[in-house]
């Protein structure tokens, strides 16, 4: 049977079965860039195929599911798109595409289904038996595997559910593709509510989860009301372990505060009558005991706050605003810290539920429950003095053992920890050139933070250069690594970014770093996103500038050179460096020498690798012998690799005899020989 050209050169043939198996491996619809299978039109010169479905697919369609705009048929995703995702399936759209302005795409096959299923045309699928599902969304069968075990209109498992399995890949429950289009509700009498795309990403009244970005919704867009799919009807009763009670629907719209997390509700509502309580569907399950990234112990949800008088401060330790303790929150009666529960449970990946067989345990006693808790980096204390402290220990990151001294007086030296000054009580070792701060050699082995994305610990590393995960610098010192994902953290961003307030030695108020503050830097003036900020004034640091050394040497001045933040003299034409002899801003902080009246940019004194401690071994396979970070400032050998002198940051062999010197930036793993400027 001959047919149209369907754009193509040449009349298309109707293969029959026989002729689709003898078609290449390869074989796939021009349109639906699938696999060909029958019916299907094809070109016996070339090897075109069309699916009969996508040559007869209409040039524009009035979807059920979207009744703002038609969606048009184009041969390719639209030019201003760096990448067309389908709306309804997830997938990556290449060619041929339904579009809407409504920033709404779909594969040709995904927009065909789904419009079958609207029109509720179920001959369709008829060809398509009902049938159990092959897979349980549980087991570890990989992310693909678990995709497909969810139906594609409410995304939840398909597990104990009849679904349809499609040769085309889509499956669905049986009661999703029976969904009436249209729907009244209880809790929203002014407008029925219409089945349609979820592409708004608006919260769901009853479960105040965000809808998925594919899959169906009922709503009514013109009063931004959205109910997910799954959750019409809702449940009458609801039990959960973490309550010992059952809660009951309200079948009224009430406006309502949740006694579990104490924010608003104004639509479904659930009661304990035995607890007097009232609270969102989402909380009716409501884990009780937490283990999160932001503290070190077990969290402990309440209704309300007992004991309020103990805990220092009220305020949230994520958001800083205070905690209504009448209402839930999540708080560790050890430290006598609180939080939101809505805050330390947004990112479902930075905490997990935790289960205790005696609920009145308190955390501290609970800590052997959990497999990653933090563990001491201090391995023996030898000696302490009279205010408790250690004086002499042994640490599991070197060989021998440490001092305690609170001389800072006269140190001119650096901490191998965080490759800062000592400007504060330090450990030493009296026979060899090591030193730590106290707050970095109390640091644990294994920390749970909450600005990395992984859900394991990161391991505490040392004796390897790295480029820090969040401040992007290049260190030799102390790491917190993951081992999941491979990326390593600096102490000077571990320690400032441990939750809790935090002092700067140039503002008199204590700071606090917000997630999603967007604020202009007090010392070097960019725009930043998530800073350090003081709840007093205007003053605001993000955590480079933070985490910068308060004094500095420099070739350019033989005394130290003090990190000033504002600089007092009016006369314009003294506003330079004196290192590259180039304007500076006034309002951004410099380093000074009070003696000499000698001003520089930051990024001047501190150099390209301002956290490189010199002196550090680098394991290098190509070499013999250990090499050491040195920096050339009289004598420049030349670079075994380029052959120019070594000016700067080099590597130099350890052994007395062996002349082999290279620069790091000839020899540095890529990634790793160039440092974040962005200071002047």
């Amino acid at each position: 049977m001959e047919s149209l050209t369907f754009g193509h050169e040449h009349l298309l043939v109707l293969l029959n079965e026989e002729q689709i198996s003898n078609a290449s491996e390869k074989a796939e619809c021009s349109r639906c860039v699938e696999k060909v299978s029958a019916p299907s039109f094809g070109c016996l010169k070339c090897g075109f195929y069309l699916h009969k479905k996508c040559a007869e697919a209409p040039l524009e369609i009035s979807h059920p599911f979207h009744r703002d705009h038609p969606l048009a048929l184009l041969q390719s995703p639209p030019s201003s798109y760096s990448r067309c995702v389908c709306t309804f399936c997830g997938e990556t759209c290449k060619r041929f595409v339904y579009h809407c302005s409504c920033k709404l795409d779909f594969h040709i096959k995904c927009a065909l289904f789904t419009y079958n299923i609207a029109e509720k045309n179920l001959k369709e699928l008829q060809h398509v038996a009902l049938e159990d599902p092959p897979i349980s969304p549980e087991s570890d069968i990989g992310e693909k595997l678990k995709h497909v075990s969810r139906c594609f209109a409410c995304w939840q498992p398909l597990k104990n559910y009849t679904y349809f399995s499609l040769d085309c890949g889509f499956n669905l429950h049986k009661k999703c593709a029976e969904l009436p289009l249209e729907m009244n509700d209880m809790c929203h009498r002014k407008h029925p509510l219409v089945l349609q795309f979820s592409n708004e990403r608006l919260s769901c009244k009853i479960c105040q989860e965000k809808t998925q970005r594919f899959g169906f919704s009922y709503c009514c867009l013109s009063c931004e009301f959205v109910v997910h799919v799954e959750c019409v009807p809702p449940s009458s009763i609801v039990e959960d372990k973490s309550h010992q009670h059952p809660f009951t629907l309200v079948r009224r719209r009430v406006p309502f505060i949740c006694d579990a997390c104490a924010t608003k509700g104004n639509y479904v509502a659930y009661i304990c009558c035995t607890c007097n309580i009232i609270v969102h569907k989402k909380c009716t399950s409501l884990p009780r005991v937490i283990k999160s990234k932001w503290h070190d112990h077990l969290l402990f949800h309440t209704y309300f706050l007992e004991e309020e008088e103990a805990f220092k401060s009220l305020d949230c330790l994520i958001c800083h605003e205070e905690v209504n303790t009448e209402l839930g929150n999540y708080c560790c009666s050890d430290c006598n810290i609180i939080f939101h529960v809505n805050c330390v449970t947004e990112d479902k990946d930075s905490y997990f539920m935790v289960s205790l067989e005696n609920e009145g345990e308190k955390s501290s006693e609970s800590l052997e429950l959990l497999p990653d808790i933090s563990i001491e980096s201090i391995t023996c204390v030898f000696e302490r003095n009279d205010a408790g402290e250690a004086t002499k220990i042994e640490h599991f990151k070197h060989i021998h053992n440490l001092m305690l001294s609170d001389k800072i007086t006269g140190c001119d030296k650096s901490c191998d920890g965080c490759v800062l000054p000592i400007l504060d009580s330090f450990y030493y070792c009296s026979q060899c050139d090591f030193f730590l701060h106290k707050a970095c050699a109390e640091l644990p082995k294994k920390k749970h933070v909450w600005h990395h994305h992984c859900r394991q610990p990161l391991i505490l590393i040392s004796d390897d250069a790295f480029r820090c995960e969040y401040c992007d610098f290049i260190s030799n010192g102390f790491a917190y690594k993951c081992n999941e994902c491979g990326r390593q953290t600096c102490l000077r961003c571990v320690i400032a970014l441990s939750p809790g307030a935090r002092t700067s030695p140039k503002h008199e108020h204590p700071l606090l770093y917000y997630i999603e503050h967007e604020v202009r830097c007090s010392a070097c003036g960019e725009y930043i996103y998530g800073a350090f900020c003081c709840k007093e004034c205007n003053f605001a640091l993000h955590c480079g500038c933070f985490s910068l050394p308060t004094t500095a040497r420099h070739k350019c001045d033989e005394h130290l050179l003090i990190l000033t933040n504002h600089d007092s003299n009016n006369y314009s034409e003294c506003y330079y460096c004196d290192i590259c002899e180039k304007r500076r801003d006034p309002n951004h902080w410099f380093y000074h020498c009070a003696t000499c009246d000698k001003s520089a940019h930051i990024d001047c004194v501190l150099g390209e690798f301002p956290f490189i401690k010199l002196g550090g071994i680098y394991k290098y396979e190509d070499h013999p012998h250990p090499l050491t970070f040195v920096n050339k400032i009289y004598y420049y050998p030349d670079c075994i690799r380029c052959g120019e002198p070594c000016q700067g940051l080099a590597l130099e062999c350890a052994k007395s005899g062996c002349n082999y010197i290279v620069h790091w930036t000839c020899m540095a793993p890529y990634g790793l020989w160039w440092s974040n400027r962005f200071w002047i």
